[in-house]
C-alpha cells in the first residue's frame, strides 16, 4: 500500500505560495520607499510654507 497523503497540507501551502507572490507584486506596484515617502512630505510641507508666507491677513484693514 501507498503512503497516505494530507492534501490539506498541499492545498494550504499553495494558497500561501500564491498570496506571497501577490504580496510581493503589489509591494513593487504600489510601494514606495522611505525616501521616496520622506521627499514627498518634505516638499508638501514647503508647499504649504510657501503658501502662509503670501496669505493676506483681512482682519488687520478697519
Amino acid at each position: 500500500m501507498g503512503n497516505v497523503i494530507n492534501l490539506n497540507r498541499f492545498r494550504k501551502r499553495a494558497e500561501r505560495e500564491a498570496s506571497a507572490k501577490q504580496a510581493d507584486a503589489n509591494r513593487t506596484k504600489f510601494g514606495r520607499t522611505k525616501a521616496e515617502r520622506a521627499s514627498q512630505e518634505k516638499q508638501a510641507d514647503q508647499a504649504t510654507a510657501h503658501l502662509d508666507q503670501h496669505r493676506i491677513d483681512r482682519e488687520e484693514q478697519p
